[in-house]
């Protein structure tokens, strides 16, 4: 996985972050990390990909994430609910990356963003997400495993 797209991941969740605790447009944060050179190791477009397709996709996100997690998702920690929420953006919308790199990234980005433990909590949430809406990726992953044995 290349390191520009797991900066651009970081420069996502801080930005989605910051979307979610000041309700500043999207246009207005994303030029603030355009001018303070922010994305200057990530990639770009998939940062704008992240930023804007979460909130544009909000509700379909939130719903798929309230089957699984343990109170409303507007009380979840905000990191976490960031995180979260990316997450199951790519889940969604991003069938060419595979579920477990969504899972890994969510974890690193809980380890580097989050509280002690958080990453046991986003990696709970995102495989019982992964195993909903990635089923036939799952399944077929597992066949194919089971044949090299």
């Amino acid at each position: 996985m290349s390191q520009a797209r797991t900066n651009a991941r970081k420069a996502a969740v801080q930005a989605l972050y910051q979307w979610q605790m000041t309700g500043q447009s999207l246009i207005e944060i994303e030029r603030q990390f355009l001018e303070e050179e922010r994305l200057k190791d990530a990639q770009k477009s998939y940062f704008t990909e992240l930023f804007h397709g979460v909130p544009k996709n909000l509700e379909a996100i939130d719903q798929a994430l309230s089957e699984f997690v343990d109170r409303p998702v507007d009380m979840i920690d905000p990191v976490e609910r960031a995180i979260l929420r990316m997450g199951v953006y790519e889940l969604l919308h991003r069938l060419d990356m595979p579920y477990r790199v969504v899972l890994n990234e969510g974890i690193n980005l809980a380890k580097y963003f989050g509280a002690d433990g958080s990453h046991k909590y986003i990696n709970g949430i995102l495989d019982k997400v992964a195993k909903q809406k990635r089923a036939v990726e799952i399944k077929s992953k597992g066949q194919a495993e089971r044949s090299k044995e």
